[in-house]
């Protein structure tokens, strides 16, 4: 408790977190995310390389028996680096201070993460389990959104089109014979869906129960604080091979080998929607604009997580308040939030502390943070993510 207090207090309610690198034994990183050339795979060639960076989590990450206790959490650290420590302790232990009453009472711990997910290639249409599925194995389901920052993705990758959902004319039969010859080399679901060009400074949205096979583009993902899926494409674009394991990946061990059952967790009528995108694409929506600074909603079709995106011009000194705890990750641009100097960095070491993302708790966020740009020449770019938030539900409503 004396170090939660002490690590709160001296960022006045902003608390400064450390770099959280996640890597996928499945995937082959994108190189966007400002990790050093030679730390992609640092953590070993069995592990997979790095191609997530994980924000505000205190989400553990679901990668196999060989996964550190700490992978995928997020680290409170002191203004000098010296003192740290989780940041789903300090949530326990300091509880609605942190986080707000409201959403301590409700989930008792911080119920959302965001991440950079940054894939050189496409990955497998593959699906977030619902609540009543993630339960039956101890966990919740997974609702998560996406964005593609332009500072972010200097290029494409090899595949910039994300499939989305199942052809409104698919048959659960010709989706259910997909899954059963998984093992059998390339099983062709992808021919049941339908691909949408992504467009840079966008978003969508993504319930559980919903196929997708993202495009290979850095994203920023706000979701549920859960880390449940399942791969329902056997071979990709490309050539590569998914393991079978994943496509039974948080089954219920009584319900391995049951096709049913995996085609039980897709939701048929979200898949099969003709008015898909309608229901699902998020363009920015500006919600404050003046010389000093923009305000967007940029995901916002999903109330158990949200974000927005804030521009202050260069020079600008502004008061920013909101009405929920959140965290964020500096895109571009250097100065002041509060009490921290904020800085986006060029490149980072695996395991280099940067100060480019906090955590602002409920209070300070309704008291308003201070964010100076001292640059005379580059806005400050900003991404906030957000649990449930008031403002959003006006926003839906308006």
């Amino acid at each position: 408790m004396e170090l939660s207090r002490k690590l709160l207090n001296e960022g006045k309610g902003i608390v400064r977190l450390a770099p959280v690198w996640v890597p996928r034994a499945f995937c082959i990183p994108g190189r966007r995310i400002k990790l050093h050339p030679d730390d992609y795979y640092v953590l070993g060639l069995e592990r997979g390389g790095i191609d997530e960076r994980w924000f505000a989590s205190t989400t553990h990450a679901e990668n196999g028996p060989e996964t550190p206790d700490d992978e995928g959490l997020s680290y409170v650290v002191s203004a000098d680096g010296r003192e740290k420590m989780l940041l789903r302790d300090m949530v326990d232990e300091l509880k609605g201070e942190v986080i707000g009453d409201d959403l301590w009472n409700k989930y008792k711990k911080w119920p959302m993460f965001s991440k950079f997910f940054d894939n050189k290639g496409p990955l497998p249409h593959h699906i977030h389990h619902r609540d009543e599925h993630a339960k039956r194995v101890g966990a919740d389901g997974k609702p998560e959104m996406y964005f593609f920052p332009s500072q972010c993705n200097n290029h494409g990758g090899t595949f910039p089109f994300t499939f989305f959902g199942l052809n409104p004319d698919a048959k659960k039969e010709d989706v259910r014979e997909c899954l059963v010859n998984f093992s059998k080399g390339d099983n062709k679901v992808l021919d049941l869906s339908q691909a949408y060009k992504i467009t840079l400074d966008t978003g969508w949205d993504v319930p559980p129960g919903v196929l997708h096979a993202p495009a290979s583009l850095c994203t920023y993902e706000p979701q549920f604080a859960s880390d449940v899926y399942a791969m329902y494409q056997s071979v990709l674009y490309g050539g590569e091979c998914v393991s079978e394991d994943l496509l039974w990946k948080n089954c219920p061990k009584e319900e391995k080998g049951n096709f049913d059952y995996l085609m039980d967790v897709i939701d048929w009528e979200a898949n099969t929607a003709p008015d898909f995108k309608k229901n699902r694409f998020m363009a920015p929506v500006v919600i404050h604009s003046d010389d000093n600074y923009t305000e967007e909603w940029i995901c916002y079709k999903c109330n158990l997580a949200s974000a927005k995106r804030l521009t202050v011009a260069p020079g600008a000194t502004v008061v920013v308040k909101d009405e929920a705890a959140y965290g964020m990750i500096l895109l571009q641009g250097r100065g002041k939030m509060g009490d921290w100097d904020i800085e986006t960095p060029t490149l980072i070491r695996y395991g280099e502390l940067t100060n480019d993302e906090y955590f602002v708790t409920e209070k300070a966020a309704k008291e308003g943070v201070t964010i100076i740009n001292t640059s005379k020449t580059e806005p400050i770019v900003m991404l906030k993510h957000f649990s449930e938030n008031p403002e959003l539900d006006r926003f839906m409503k308006a």
